[in-house]
């Protein structure tokens, strides 16, 4: 793994839909952290040592939904971007320096987005 290797954490509910995700990041070579939820997520966050270059997130999570999760991501990691994955993409609103990807999504449309919130 080289030193420009960028670290996503995926949070995403559905183990399917985490591990397709998770497979295709892993392809393109970015090293990647799973959860499965709201509390794995935090635990990850909440780690000092953890780098972190980007947090993609469903929408709908149980017990705290994605949007909370950014909220409480931001806090501890000002400048952290954010990928939110939604079925409802048409419907949601992103704060500045947040971002939105529609499901179902191509692995290119995937690799595409990641890359360009990774350049900017």
């Amino acid at each position: 793994m080289s030193a420009d290797t960028s670290t996503i954490l995926v949070v995403e509910d559905d183990a399917i839909v985490r591990e397709l995700i998770v497979d295709v990041l892993e392809e393109l070579k970015f090293k990647v952290l799973e959860a499965d939820g709201c509390e794995t997520a935090l635990e990850f966050i909440n780690d000092e040592d953890q780098h972190i270059d980007l947090l993609m997130t469903d929408v709908g999570l149980p017990v705290m939904d994605g949007r909370e999760l950014a909220r409480q991501a931001r806090m501890l990691r000002p400048g952290l971007p954010i990928l939110f994955a939604s079925g409802y993409a048409e419907s949601i609103e992103v704060p500045d320096g947040m971002y939105l990807i529609g499901k179902p999504f191509s692995i290119d449309q995937l690799r595409d987005k990641v890359k360009d919130i990774l350049k900017a």
